[in-house]
């Protein structure tokens, strides 16, 4: 936990100066809060003395003196909460951008068993935590110990037996206090683990609200959600059970306390050993010397929910990005568009093997298209075109540089994709086709949308290109969502354009479509497709047969159908069922 804080602390060093002012404004506060107390016992050793004139006008001076230092007191508590809370709540901000920033840099393994809600609770929820840390404990942290400190030396110098007597249940408490840290922290990180797990089961099942009414499977859902959240509650309400046991205790030890000393006090007055005012001034601090103990309970919980918070998030800020610039590492000069894998294998987690020894040559402004079984390795192999993954062994090649051996962001900004799940953000048409070209103009959007022959379907729809494709594109069928994609992978105006399935879940007039929208860019752009119809690729200038993640076959339409082999069985086969179709109708 030491480690942590200390981390945590270098994380709020940015906001030092809110935080020095803050802390003395604290420590005024708290001078404020020691004064009082002796400028009431002095007023009661006068009125005990009898009041005579020069007396009168000393309760005079001393309650001006008490209203200034309350008024003091007012000054100080507003700085202290206000500025604490300002830098914690900015600090909670940097926090929750540097960890989307670090997820959004992350290498897509990163992402296979992490669940979005999950993630989106740490952005959020976790994050949030910090505040309880920074606005509250460290200040009261400080608050409490300088308190009590104080208030120590002043109690010995009214009476050291007396002060003796009041510390007789700090270690108790001290030792309670750590006993309660280690049995209540599992079930806060716990607890904080659960939340993440709700909030990714709520993310799913929004997402799939479509799927769930579609199957009747509402009830099952909302249990399972029941069946979450309770989770969640149950580890909280374990956290608070033990919480609720160790607050009362703190504060039966201090009665205890409280009750040595009056007792004590009380012996000490018949004994005349010390006088009324010395007995009211030690009531009055006992309240301030006891405060900061029993605070500890309240300290020690939000303290233990923070860590788990915070042990959520850093576990997102010190997780190595895999993928990231090399050392010495320089921008791609003018990429003409030549793609070379050398003997290139790669393998997920798991170690079984995806691709294995591949090689091939892309030439520039040429059309490769790659083609086989599901799972072969095909979209794993465009994808470490992109650098999202590094292959185990080989080396991947463009234009002639190691790709490892440049920076990603231009390595990537050389290279649009257009995918099978096409993701459309939730704006204006217009806003999606320029979305990675922010100065594009609507006459060069226009002019995209057209070469994708996506132009006349947005003219239909009442807004244009104004209209709201809404969450993933839900308003927009998925030939358009399809189209809209590739106009923005036009407009961007990259050498290598990447169609992964492009057509696969089209009908066939959107297929001819989009074959014309990807006829119109070839011999501009090198092109890496992967389909499952063959029709969209039979123009291609070479084409890879993929098995078990090897090339078995390679050549055009025409030699591969020659050939004899996958290839033209895969092509007989589709030639049937467009034929049987065709009978059909």
């Amino acid at each position: 936990m030491i480690k942590t804080l200390w981390r945590l602390s270098r994380e709020a060093i940015r906001y030092r100066t809110l935080y020095i002012v803050a802390i003395l404004s604290t420590l005024a506060l708290t001078a404020v809060n020691l004064t009082a107390p002796k400028l009431l016992s002095a007023m009661t050793g006068i009125v005990e003395k009898g009041v005579d004139e020069t007396g009168l006008q000393t309760i005079g001076l001393f309650t001006a003196l008490l209203v200034g230092l309350y008024l003091l007191r007012i000054l100080f508590r507003f700085l202290s909460n206000y500025l604490a809370h300002k830098a914690a709540w900015y600090l909670v901000g940097d926090l929750r951008t540097r960890t989307y920033d670090k997820l959004e840099h992350m290498h897509l393994g990163y992402f296979h068993d992490k669940q979005t809600g999950d993630l989106m609770s740490r952005i959020v929820n976790d994050t949030r935590d910090f505040e309880l840390l920074y606005a509250h404990m460290i200040p009261e942290t400080i608050t409490n110990l300088v308190t009590f400190l104080g208030v120590l030396i002043v109690l010995l110098t009214i009476n050291w037996k007396l002060a003796l007597i009041t510390c007789a249940p700090i270690p108790f408490i001290f030792v309670s206090g750590i006993i309660f840290s280690k049995k209540v922290r599992p079930f806060f990180r716990i607890s904080q683990k659960k939340m993440g797990e709700l909030n990714g089961k709520l993310q799913d099942n929004l997402s799939g609200i479509h799927e769930i009414q579609s199957f009747g499977r509402e009830e099952y859902e909302t249990e399972q959600v029941n069946g979450f959240n309770f989770e969640h509650i149950r580890a909280m309400l374990k956290a608070l059970k033990i919480s609720a046991v160790f607050h009362p205790s703190v504060e039966f030890i201090s009665s205890l306390g409280t009750i040595l000393v009056v007792g004590f006090g009380g012996y000490l007055a018949f004994r005349e050993s010390l006088s009324v005012a010395d007995i009211v001034a030690f009531l009055l601090y006992l309240g301030l010397f006891y405060g900061p103990v029993t605070g500890l309970a309240n300290l020690l919980e939000n303290m233990q929910q923070s860590m788990a918070g915070a042990e959520r998030v850093l576990a997102v800020l010190d997780a190595p990005a895999e993928i990231k610039d090399r050392e010495g590492a320089e921008s791609l000069p003018a990429v003409q568009g030549e793609i070379t894998f050398d003997h290139v294998s790669f393998s997920y987690q798991d170690a079984v093997p995806v691709l294995k020894d591949v090689s091939f040559v892309c030439e520039p402004g040429k059309m490769l298209a790659l083609v086989g079984p599901t799972g072969v390795g095909k979209t794993t192999l465009t994808q470490l075109i992109s650098r999202f993954y590094e292959p185990d062994s080989g080396r991947i090649l463009l234009d002639g540089h190691d790709i490892r051996g440049v920076t990603l962001e231009s390595l990537r900004k050389n290279i649009s994709p257009v995918l099978q799940d096409t993701f459309l953000f939730n704006g204006t048409i217009a806003e999606n086709i320029g979305y990675a070209v922010t100065d594009a103009s609507m006459a060069e959007i226009e002019e995209a949308a057209k070469a994708a022959n996506i132009h006349d379907d947005i003219m239909m729809m009442p807004d244009g290109y104004r209209t709201q494709v809404g969450e993933r594109g839900l308003r927009l069928s998925g030939g358009q969502k399809q189209r809209v994609a590739i106009a923005r992978a036009i407009l961007r105006k990259s050498p290598i354009i990447i169609l992964d399935e492009a057509t696969a879940s089209v009908d066939v007039e959107t297929e001819q479509q989009i074959r014309k929208a990807i006829a119109g860019i070839a011999g501009t752009r090198t092109i890496i497709a992967i389909a499952h119809r063959l029709s969209t690729i039979r123009g291609a200038d070479q084409i890879l047969v993929i098995e078990n993640g090897r090339i078995t076959e390679r050549g055009t339409h025409a030699e591969l159908v020659a050939l004899g082999g996958s290839y033209a069985r895969m092509n007989a086969i589709q030639g049937e069922e467009l034929k049987a179709a065709g009978n059909s109708d």
